[in-house]
């Protein structure tokens, strides 16, 4: 039997890095990078970048479950980006570079609750989890030029 693809929503800082994080996971079918959870309808990177639209930079991932449980996909999220720092990942800061979790279906939410509540218990960090764990919303793809930009520039770092 042939499983359903699955779609996971992730914010974790530049969408670039994290993209290519994803990508390489094994069972993952495709990446998008986009803007969710704000309030500007068809939102642009530079619209984003004004830290006024309310959006997350966000990774789209569609994955076969049979080749890769969401529990997996939410460890390479925890281990991508520091979860600590409030909408801030390295250089980048603003709202739009929030740690956050989009889940889709209440299955998904479960496991995003647990997965930090775990990781919070275990005592890797010293700081608080900010991450947010919030219901998916629309999804703006970004602009052409923004997906894939590594293996498109042959960039190998959000640094620039």
């Amino acid at each position: 039997m042939k499983s359903a693809i699955q779609k996971a929503t992730f914010g974790a800082g530049c969408f670039w890095g994290v993209e290519a994080a994803f990508r390489q996971v094994k069972g993952v079918v495709s990446t998008s990078v986009g803007y969710m959870g704000g309030t500007l309808a068809n939102p642009t990177y530079e619209d984003v970048c004004t830290d006024r639209t309310g959006h997350v930079e966000v990774v789209e991932v569609l994955y076969d479950p049979a080749l890769v449980s969401y529990e997996y996909l939410l460890e390479v999220f925890w281990k991508i980006h520091d979860p600590t720092t409030l909408n801030r990942q390295g250089p980048d800061y603003g709202t739009q570079y929030r740690s956050v979790i989009f889940y889709h279906t209440p299955e998904q939410e479960a496991a995003a609750k647990a997965s930090k509540e775990r990781l919070q218990r275990s005592g890797q960090y010293k700081s608080d989890i900010v991450t947010k764990i919030e219901p998916a919303d629309r999804f703006w793809r970004a602009e052409e030029c923004h997906q894939q930009y590594f293996e498109n520039t042959g960039r190998r770092s959000c640094r620039i």
